[in-house]
């Protein structure tokens, strides 16, 4: 059952679960995706963004070629505010701060990514403590990416020593046994609606 949180004739936005696939990936395997749930409900629906296949929380579907070239364009030009919050190993430093280290395809170990500073394309991410756990050694916070490279939360937050809990690829033995699944979540999406003018803004509370 698709769990929406906004729905008109132009755009849907929906609760994606950890562990399900945003599009379809390659093989027959691999074709149960959270859009081809979408659009055996809503055949006009098409993806504009992405969220990984471990990441929970709020994402955006066009209905319509038009809109999605439409909200295609608010994503490249950065007019999406995304928000999401996370677990992570350890205490911070700085109760915020902001993470600017280049990020390409690790091809011998992909899916991963790596920080390349000859090759690596830009990436930016704000970071804001909201808690920390003395006792369980972990600090909640809201990551604020300005760019959207893939895994790009997950490498930045391993790059200053927190890698995110249950993180199977940059967490540390001890982070990946602390959790049963990735600690993230897509946890904001603010934008004007590209036919409406109005702010959209959707929320969703982490479910760790």
């Amino acid at each position: 059952m698709l769990s929406l949180h906004f729905v008109d004739d132009y755009l849907l936005a929906l609760e994606k679960p950890h562990g399900m696939l945003s599009v379809p990936g390659r093989g027959a395997d691999k074709q149960d995706c959270l859009a081809a749930r979408v659009q055996a409900e809503f055949p006009d629906a098409l993806p504009v963004h992405r969220l990984d296949m471990a990441t929970s929380g709020l994402i955006l579907m066009a209905r319509g070629k038009a809109m999605q070239g439409a909200l295609n364009r608010l994503f490249a030009e950065r007019r999406v505010e995304k928000h999401y919050e996370a677990l992570l190993e350890g205490a911070l430093e700085a109760p915020c701060g902001a993470v600017a280290l280049p990020l390409i395809c690790d091809w011998p170990n992909r899916p991963r990514q790596k920080v390349c500073f000859q090759h690596g394309k830009p990436a930016y991410t704000e970071y804001r403590q909201l808690f920390h756990d003395a006792a369980g050694q972990r600090t909640r916070v809201r990551l604020i990416p300005h760019t959207g490279r893939s895994h790009q939360l997950r490498v930045h937050m391993r790059a200053i020593g927190h890698p995110i809990l249950g993180d199977e690829f940059y967490a540390t033995p001890a982070g990946r046994a602390a959790a049963p699944r990735l600690l993230l979540h897509a946890c904001r999406l603010a934008l004007q609606h590209p036919v409406t003018g109005k702010m959209l803004v959707l929320t969703s509370p982490a479910p760790f």
